[in-house]
């Protein structure tokens, strides 16, 4: 019975150290990528009568935009406001830059998923009308 229950606590122990150490990678990560973001607050950006919320997310960190514009297409008014950079293809743009942060498939295999409630969207942000208030989100993955 004693042997069982060293056994037992000596396996805890080590899955416990495992999850610490996992946990601390990915937050490291994280803290990594979020060195070049040009805000790390929640922002206010630009001037209009529509509202866009943009949810730009990194691991366990994230940053709140609102967004205001006189356009109701997401792209527009995002690089309306400087917040996205990327190159423009047959799809319209392909997002390199959120905020600063690079995500760069080549080089890491990371990109910028575009979502709304959690969903990947099945248009880009080009091709994406939002409603007055509608949030999105932009999710840095690797």
């Amino acid at each position: 019975m004693k042997k069982t229950s060293i056994v037992i606590i000596a396996l805890l122990i080590v899955v416990a150290i495992g999850v610490f150490f996992f946990q601390g990678e990915n937050a490291t990560d994280s803290e990594k990528v979020m060195e070049s973001a040009e805000t790390t607050e929640s922002t206010v950006l630009g001037n209009g009568k529509n509202t866009l919320y943009l949810s730009v997310v990194v691991g366990d960190k994230v940053i709140d935009f609102t967004i205001k514009t006189d356009t109701n297409n997401v792209g527009e008014a995002l690089k309306e406001v400087k917040l996205i950079e990327g190159e423009e293809g047959p799809y319209g743009i392909y997002i390199k830059k959120v905020n600063g942060i690079e995500a760069d498939y080549d080089k890491d295999q990371s990109y910028w998923s575009f979502e709304k409630d959690g969903e990947a969207m099945q248009t880009g942000v080009d091709s994406t009308e939002f409603k007055d208030g509608e949030h999105f989100q932009l999710v840095y993955t690797k």
